[in-house]
């Protein structure tokens, strides 16, 4: 892992950014927009912006394997990748793909390093304002190379967030409708990219989840943890990318996960 140089991975994903991704912002044809399993947009630029960061991601480290979003939409099998004794790469080519099909303003590259079951680096690119937002684990968390931490808060009618509105059971769903009333704000980026990096720098507290598909969420694990936040699901495990994850709460502290997760109770 030590070949691995920051500025190869900014490099990268610039590159990818600059000649792929924002040309095709505010600039998609029709026939470059559709559907994969049949309800969840991709366009023709997360395809070939995927395609691009695998060809160089491999590059610099020619025996890793690689989990890539729409790689996967056309072949699942390729999550068994992650209990093999191998390095494995795992990207989301353009997170907030809505978004950007839409020509709305919060969407990013994200890519994290794993080995069997740890998050070793992660890289969350905001293309349209060139930052680079990184982890290293047990040394920290980074924006354009700029250590950061999280700013703790702990009362649950003062905090902001998101939660899920998808994927839930349907009586659970219902219930949750009321549970938000709880917290100051609940609203949605439709990046979670970008939730994951205002809950590491403290501008959001948490983010409640459901289907928890590996590349929109081990970067920005890695990106919490590591700016001082913490991740737990409904049953008080941390969150394992490894196995069919259901729920999980992130936020800026493990006591605001707990206090949520209490309330959550008392909605159940």
């Amino acid at each position: 892992m030590d070949n691995i140089k920051q500025e190869d991975i900014e490099d990268i994903c610039f590159n990818v950014s600059q000649n792929i991704i924002l040309p095709k912002f505010k600039n998609l044809s029709e026939d470059e927009i559709n559907y994969k399993n049949g309800s969840d947009l991709v366009t023709a630029a997360d395809i070939e912006a995927e395609k691009e960061l695998k060809k160089n991601l491999l590059k610099i480290l020619p025996t890793s394997n690689f989990i890539g979003e729409e790689e996967y939409s056309r072949n699942e099998n390729i999550l068994n990748f992650y209990n093999e004794d191998a390095y494995c790469w795992t990207v989301d080519p353009i997170d907030g793909t809505t978004n950007f099909a839409n020509g709305r303003d919060k969407f990013a590259i994200m890519i994290a390093l794993t080995f069997k079951e740890k998050i070793l680096r992660s890289w969350i690119y905001k293309p349209l304002d060139k930052i680079m937002c990184s982890a290293i684990v047990n040394e920290g968390a980074y924006i354009n190379n700029n250590k950061i931490i999280t700013k703790e808060a702990n009362i649950i009618e003062e905090t902001i967030g998101s939660i899920s509105t998808k994927y839930w059971e349907p009586g659970f769903k219902e219930r949750l409708k009321i549970f938000k009333n709880i917290f100051k704000e609940v609203n949605s980026y439709r990046c979670i990219g970008f939730e994951y990096i205002d809950i590491g720098i403290g501008i959001r507290n948490f983010a409640i989840l459901s289907k928890l598909s590996p590349w929109d969420h081990i970067p920005g694990i890695l990106f919490v943890r590591e700016a001082g936040g913490a991740d737990i699901d409904f049953d008080k495990n941390k969150y394992d990318f490894t196995k069919k994850n259901k729920n999980l709460i992130v936020s800026n502290s493990e006591d605001l996960n707990l206090k949520i997760l209490e309330k959550l109770g008392e909605y159940s």
